[in-house]
This record gives C-alpha cells, structure tokens and sequence, in this order.
C-alpha cells in the first residue's frame, strides 16, 4: 500500500512539473489586466490631415464596436503626436512598451520613424499595425513578424498609375521628390514601373519635408520637357506642388500626375485644380452600402470630416487586431498575430481579405477618375470607380519579394 501511494505521488509530482513546463507553450492571457492599443502618427505637422486626430477618432469606433472590452478585458487607447522626428517616434513606442503596457501601436508616421519604431515592435514581440505609412520595403526587404501593411504602399499605388499612362503614350516623366525615405521609395518604384513599360525618366529633384516654396523645383520640372511630372510626397507638401504648379501653368503642357492621393487631399485642393486626375485608391466612402454608412457614422463623431483611406483603414486593423485577440484570449503578440494571418478581414470596406506571410493586406485597389466640379452632385461625390485590380495583380508578387517570412512558407 505504501508502495501504491509513493508511487501515485511521483506520478503526481511528474505530472505537475509537466504541466508547468507546459504553460509558456499556451496563451498567457492579458497582460496588465487591460488591452492597450497606441496610435501613433503628426498630428499637427504637414501629414496630419492624412492620419491625425482623424485616426483616432476611427480607433475609437473600432473599440466601441466591441463595447469597450474584449472577454471582460477592459481596451484602452494611448495616442502620441511623433512631430515627424524619429528620435520623438522611438521615445514613444519605448516608453510606451516598457513603462506603459501597450500590447500594439498603430502606425500612420514617416517611414523613417516607423522602420526605427519596427525594430522595437519586433524585439518586443508586439503587433505594429501600418495604416498609413506607405513604405514598400516594410513588406519586402525590412518585412518583420510583428508588421501588418494595412493601405498601400509605395509599390502598389503607383503601379496601376504608370501602367495606364504609358499605354497612353506618356512615356517621358520627370520626379519631384519629397527628401527621406518615404520618397525615395516611392520614386525608385516608380522608376522600375516606367523602364519597364519602356518610358524613360529625364530627371527629378528632392525636396525637404513641409515645404512652402515649389517655385524653384517646379520651373526644373518643367524645364525638363518631361510629359508627366510625378509627385512623390504626400499631405500638405503635396497640396503645395499641385496648388503652385497651376499658378505656373505647368498642367497647361505637362500632366501632374499624384502617386498617392488620398480623398481628403482631394477635398482640401479642390475639384477644379485636380477634375479628371486618374489615381488608384485602396477605398472609396461612397463605393457601397456598408461604406456610406461607417462613413456616414465617422463624419457624425468627427466634426463632419471626410472618412479617407488612412482612416478608414485604422479602423479595419484595430477591428481585426481585437477579434484575434478575442479569438485567441491572449494578448500575446506571436499568438494575436498567427490569429490574424490566419483569419480574413471582413468589416465595411473587406470581404474576405487574407493577410500574407509578409504582413500585406492582400486586399484589392480601385482606379478611379477625379470628377468634375460640375459632375459633383453631392458632398464629398469626387471620384468615378472605373476599374478593380485585384489582389494578385496590386501587390508585389512573393517571387519577387526580398522578404524572409514568404521564403519560410
């Protein structure tokens, strides 16, 4: 009998060390008690307008949506203005995650501060979530785990834009170029999209972030006797450009051609300025039912304003972001993030979206054409869909991605 009982008591203690060593292998439940999500991007600067206060308002409909808890656990938002300096940026996500309890940041900032804020996201084990930040190489060749591509990027959006232009015979472009990261990719992209279709690119110059003054870029881009002259920037500098080049008439001969626009930018130029411009969207608030009535919901909660592409976007990825940590009851980013590569994104503006091995959203893009003021019937009525790229064909294809995830697969 004794015998019986020490032996059923080693049993036990086997048994309990083998359950112990088993608990890091399952999910660890919340961290702090609370899930805490960081929106991070300018909120003040020359790209607030794409992201901003506007972000945040769609993160907080993305919570409310879940009543302000996932599985009794209490969602918190944090959100920081990274003045569009990296070393402010870095602080930030630091500070957040080793001091604050933040389990994920959704990114809408440069892409110099959002390849610096990756690295921690990565070390830390913490979803990153780009909506907004259009850097290709965050997919590519500095893909991470942690990072999720949530809009477009500085390969998709132009591709469908150049493809279209040479077939129209605009065969010669010239770059003005907005002076970091973000912009040198988006013209070197561009650039491989052009030579490749057989066009030719006769020059470009750099500008710094938040110019005020194009007049001296703008007379070397038309000086170039270039047919399309290509703006990689975005936000405010990219309203600047459009603005000053139809003072100098440069549309009069040479086409301006947008390499991202969003739909605010639109409102903000003005139809007159931008009528007939072919662009590729990721969204457009008008497209379906379900879209005019979140649009309809953001424009109520934020003092009216235009539901963009960014925005929007910030709301499908905190939405998918909460259902994995839902689904998984964890917060633990390795868990949260298989859970949502391996879940289709389905909500106002996706259906049945898959997530690659890379981080890209593999959803489809939209050519549109700005309307005329005439054409413009209602508020906010600027763009006519003409035409749906579908998702194999926007993205960079896996064979040609540099990217380590898609290589393991």
């Amino acid at each position: 009998m004794m015998k019986l009982n020490v032996r059923f008591l080693n049993m036990a203690v086997i048994l309990g060390v083998l359950l112990v060593l088993a608990v890091p292998l399952r999910a660890q439940g919340i961290s702090g008690d609370v899930i805490k999500i960081g929106i991070m991007n300018d909120q003040n600067g020359p790209y607030s307008d794409n992201c901003g206060l506007g972000s945040v308002t769609s993160a907080r409909l993305a919570i409310s949506d879940f009543g302000g808890a996932v599985n009794g656990k209490k969602v918190e938002l944090v959100t920081a203005d990274d003045q569009n300096k990296p070393d402010i940026g870095l602080a930030v996500a630091l500070r957040w995650l080793d001091n604050e309890g933040v389990d994920a940041i959704v990114g809408c900032s440069a892409s110099s501060i959002a390849l610096a804020v990756q690295d921690i996201m990565k070390a830390r084990k913490k979803p990153y979530l780009l909506a907004g930040t259009a850097g290709s190489f965050f997919t590519n060749d500095k893909c991470s785990p942690m990072t999720t591509q949530w809009m477009v990027d500085t390969y998709a959006q132009p591709k469908a834009t150049v493809k279209a232009l040479l077939g129209q015979g605009v065969d010669t472009w010239f770059f003005l170029t907005v002076d970091y990261a973000f912009g040198k990719g988006w013209q070197a992209d561009t650039t491989n999209f052009i030579k490749a279709g057989g066009g030719r690119v006769l020059g470009s110059v750099l500008h710094p972030l938040n110019s005020s003054d194009f007049s001296s870029f703008l007379l070397t881009a038309q000086a170039s006797g270039a047919k399309a002259i290509a703006l990689a920037n975005s936000g405010a500098d990219f309203g600047n450009a459009i603005k000053q080049a139809q003072e100098f008439g440069l549309s009069q001969k040479q086409l301006l051609v947008p390499l991202g626009l969003m739909i605010s930018q639109t409102h903000g130029i003005g139809l007159r300025d931008l009528q007939n411009v072919r662009l590729t969207t990721p969204f457009y608030w008008d497209m379906t039912p379900d879209a005019r009535a979140f649009a309809k919901r953001y424009s109520e909660a934020f003092n009216g304003q235009i539901l963009n592409e960014a925005k929007a976007a910030t709301y499908s990825a905190i939405t998918h972001y909460l259902k994995a940590v839902a689904a998984t009851g964890t917060d633990e980013g390795d868990a949260v993030m298989r859970q949502m590569k391996n879940t289709p994104i389905n909500d106002f503006e996706m259906k049945n979206v898959s997530i690659r091995a890379d981080g890209q959203v593999m959803r489809p893009l939209y050519v549109a054409r700005i309307k005329t003021p005439a054409e413009s019937k209602y508020a906010y009525d600027y763009y006519e869909i003409t035409g749906t790229i579908p998702s194999e064909e926007a993205w960079r294809p896996a064979s040609e991605s540099a990217c380590d995830l898609l290589k393991s697969q």
